[in-house]
């Protein structure tokens, strides 16, 4: 499935009063720039990056990140693949299907990787200034001032001035995906250009300070002038990407076939610190195959150079193809420190059937994960139980300490069950068997329970006399081992006596059906959450459980809730990795998917011309953003044939 920006707008809060600037003849304090004044009981904040709960994790003469090759050789071509179509490059757009990456184009106040990695990939919490050489806030969060580097430009030369900065953050709030304008509207009550290149964003009172600047730093800036030359809207699918100020944009494409990314060489920002040892290759390239079967045989045949490998089958029994033998494609299974994606069947609890905990339970006993790992996957995956998968956030055994009078301060809302019972876990199965006879009679108990019983068909109807139906929506370009996993899955549900069924539908069905939530359950995961942020309002709170497709469960639950805003309120790491222990137990026990495995490593394989830092940092592969191309191999690839 695709990712894809919210398309449905959240519930807005109510706007609440300003929290007006105290004092504004005062004389300026603590690190206020001259000549600007502010309360004399303020203490401002400034510096050239932003952590939520203290100190950055890079001063601020730091030359380049420590996970870097500062020498790294730029040039030379990386080719990916993708599956399925394209035929829009404006990744906001609110219809469509948007080409791979082509949301590098804009930059923004902090860092962003333009490929989608984290920056810095070595510290969860760090926020270093792109657009932005300074940031300046008060302790209290009211409000944030970026100072603009006056050097930035867009790609045709233009300076990128604070004016573009207000003009992007219009643009987004009248023409952007909806929930991100309700978001903006929830939490900024003001933006004022304060000169060419300095811009303050004002915050709305009685909310959690959390995220606030990460939201105004992150937004992407766009040229004011190109738009308003162009006609071009944020909201509608378009060829022509926005103006942004990035390394890279669009050098050529031709759609569903491919989008060729070119390093712009005379990029504004390659000697700032943040940006040394990155962005390495001339040319990103993206090739399009309609499945995975395919876009296998595209990688053996050299039409692409770098794959991460998704299925434990091909892992385990594809690479033998004489490219592989004779070294030209190398194979590692990178370590993975990070917490796994939560994949599993999702459920969508705007079906009325999925409001019952104890129909969840069964359905989640009749996945056989031992049989699945063993049959379809080659052993290659472990059992997932938490959506915080080795990490300190991960919820075990009864709640105690912290954690229990964390529960305790929310009261009626915590189900008893939650204090006497240890953290959820999932079921074991027997391997042998895809149908383990055990697991089904505790799960028919269950739907007995919920008013579910088996008829003389062998099917779950209730008293009304409706039969237990199941579909479960699968895209067109769906690999073979997740086919074979939801297949298999289907037929276990059969078994156990519900109708269940896959809708195979379309890329571009598929796309809308799940932004619209037109599906019961589908094959899919939850993000990690390692620290907190308004991300877990619109992935699991309730204001966004009907309209946000982030919410992939449209989950609504008051505890789960106050869980998320505790979280935003914590004043320590210390208190926040207590709530969302608190958030990873709660979300186990509402059993909110069925939890289907996950591989511990990073697979992939790649044509041997690609150089890397001996140390990968913790939290990114990075082959996107600071992995190089070596011309020599590259140069013995190409004379041997065995690259295009």
């Amino acid at each position: 499935m695709a990712k894809h920006a919210e398309e449905k707008k959240f519930l807005e809060f109510s706007r609440r009063h300003v929290l007006g600037l105290m004092g504004s003849s005062a004389a300026a304090i603590g690190f206020g720039l001259p000549g600007r004044a502010y309360a004399d009981d303020q203490e401002i904040v400034k510096s050239h990056g932003y952590s939520y709960f203290g100190d950055l994790k890079y001063s601020a003469d730091y030359k380049h990140f420590n996970y870097v090759n500062p020498d790294a050789p730029r040039g030379g071509q990386i080719v990916l693949s993708a599956r399925g179509k394209f035929d829009t490059l404006n990744r906001f757009a609110r219809k469509g299907d948007f080409a791979a990456h082509s949301g590098l184009t804009g930059e923004s106040m902090f860092a962003t990787g333009p490929f989608g990695t984290a920056i810095p990939s070595d510290s969860l919490t760090d926020s270093y200034g792109l657009l932005a050489h300074t940031i300046e806030y008060p302790k209290a969060r009211d409000w944030v001032i970026f100072h603009m580097r006056p050097e930035a430009r867009f790609y045709n030369g233009t300076p990128v001035t604070a004016h573009d900065a207000l003009f992007s953050y219009n643009l987004f709030l009248e023409q952007g995906i909806p929930g991100l304008q309700a978001l903006m509207k929830q939490r900024i009550i003001g933006v004022e250009v304060l000169d060419d290149h300095t811009i303050k964003y004002s915050f709305v009172d009685g909310i959690s300070r959390r995220s606030l600047l990460e939201l105004a730093g992150g937004l992407d800036i766009f040229s004011k002038d190109w738009y308003e030359e162009t006609g071009e809207r944020l909201d509608e699918p378009s060829l022509q990407p926005p103006m942004g100020s990035s390394p890279y944009s669009v050098a050529d494409f031709e759609i569903n076939s491919y989008v060729v990314y070119k390093r712009n060489p005379d990029y504004w920002g390659y000697h700032l610190p943040i940006n040394v040892g990155r962005h390495n290759y001339d040319r990103v390239r993206v090739e399009y195959f309609a499945d995975s079967a395919a876009e296998f045989e595209g990688f053996k045949a050299g039409d692409f150079n770098f794959r991460v490998e998704g299925s434990t089958k091909r892992w385990a029994t594809g690479y033998d193809f004489p490219a592989v033998e004779n070294g030209a494609v190398k194979r590692e299974a990178l370590p993975s420190e990070r917490p796994p994606n939560g994949t599993g069947f999702i459920f969508n609890f705007q079906e009325e059937k999925f409001q019952d905990l104890r129909v969840r339970e069964a359905l989640q006993l009749a996945f056989n994960f031992e049989w699945t790992s063993a049959s379809l996957q080659y052993g290659l995956t472990t059992q997932r139980h938490s959506y915080v998968e080795n990490t300190e956030i991960e919820a075990t055994g009864l709640p105690e300490g912290a954690e229990k009078a964390f529960l305790e301060s929310l009261g009626d809302l915590v189900p008893e069950e939650i204090f006497t019972t240890e953290a959820v876990r999932a079921h074991a199965s027997n391997e042998a068997t895809l149908v383990d006879r055990r697991n089904k009679r505790k799960a028919l108990r269950l739907f007995s329970d919920a008013g579910w019983e088996v008829n003389d068909q062998g099917k779950l109807e209730n008293v009304d006399g409706e039969v237990f139906t199941l579909k479960i929506m699968m895209h067109s370009a769906t690999s073979d081992t997740s086919r074979a996993i939801i297949t298999n899955y289907v037929n276990n549900l059969n078994d156990y006596g519900v109708e269940a069924s896959i809708d195979k539908v379309d890329s571009a069905q598929a796309q809308q059906q799940f932004i619209d939530k037109e599906y019961e359950m589908l094959l899919h995961a939850n993000r990690p959450f390692e620290t907190s942020g308004i991300g877990l309002l619109q992935r699991h709170g309730s204001e966004t459980a009907d309209e946000s497709s982030h919410n992939l469960q449209a989950l609504k639950s008051e505890l789960v809730d106050a869980i998320i805003y505790a979280s935003l309120d914590a004043t320590s790491r210390e208190e926040e990795v207590v709530s969302l222990k608190a958030l990873d137990r709660v979300l186990r026990y509402l059993r909110i998917q069925v939890p289907v495995g996950y591989v511990a490593d990073n697979w992939v394989a790649y044509y041997d011309m690609f150089g890397r830092p001996e140390k990968l940092p913790a939290m990114s592969v990075g082959y996107l953003d600071f992995w190089w191309i070596n011309q020599d191999k590259y140069d013995a690839l190409k004379a041997s044939g065995a690259v295009r």
